[in-house]
Formats: structure tokens, sequence, C-alpha cells
């Protein structure tokens, strides 16, 4: 099978403080955990779906409503899906107006995917820096 994730992220240098505040609360949870709390932060019912997306994309997220589904890469591996678990609950907390919103504003996408990474290592730094995830299979 080829690798169609050649281009895994590297971990940052250091973790901003914004970051360590925002995604110490979300270290070591499961994902029924992860979903509790994000429903109760952004009041949305969100199911979360691995499926296998196409090269290069990691998750999606989608939100109809009261509804939000989270879709994750399900060729991914583990560890990585969790990193994209987080990015994509990031985006939920924060960018909520839509793709509209981002076509107006002055900061460049890219601005909003590097701070979801960020918090994605952020909330991912212990199991990450640990080697926790060593024996997923």
């Amino acid at each position: 099978m080829e690798d169609i994730f050649e281009d895994l992220p590297i971990p940052p240098e250091a973790i901003p403080n914004w970051a360590k505040e925002e995604g110490k609360d979300w270290q070591r949870r499961s994902e029924f955990d992860i979903l509790t709390k994000a429903e109760e932060a952004t009041g949305l019912s969100i199911e979360l779906r691995y499926e296998p997306l196409p090269q290069g994309v990691w998750g999606i997220h989608i939100v109809r409503g009261e509804r939000g589904r989270i879709y994750v890469n399900s060729l991914l591996p583990l560890i990585w899906r969790r990193f994209a678990i987080f990015h994509e609950v990031y985006h939920l907390l924060n960018h909520t107006k839509g793709a509209s919103f981002w076509s107006h504003t002055y900061n460049p996408m890219e601005s909003f995917e590097n701070r979801a990474d960020t918090f994605a290592w952020a909330a991912l730094w212990p199991e990450w820096s640990e080697g926790d995830y060593a024996d997923w299979s």
C-alpha cells in the first residue's frame, strides 16, 4: 500500500501558552469524552465517523443546524486520527461562521489551519511526548 500520508506534521519546538491553556482540558480524553466536551461547548449534537477520505485529507467537519459531524480519514495511523479529531474540534469551537465568513476576513485560511494544528498538538502532547501511542495498532 502506498503511503498516502508521507508528509506527517513535525512536532513544534514549543507549544504557545494560548494552546497549552486551551488544550490542557482536552488531554488524555477518550473519544466519547472529547465529543461530550465538544457538544457541551458548542451546543451541537456531534457524531464522529471514520471514512476513507481522499489523499491528503485528514478530516473535515460539517454542521447543519444543531448537528455536527466530524469525518476522520480511516487510513491514518491511530495517533494521527486523534490529531485530526482535535484539529476539527478546534474548528467547531472557534470557527463557527462557515465558509462565507472566511472569504470576507483578512486572515488567510492558513492561519486558521495553523491554529487548529497548534491546538491539536497541545491536546495530544502528553500522549506524543511520552510515546503512549507507540504500541497502537
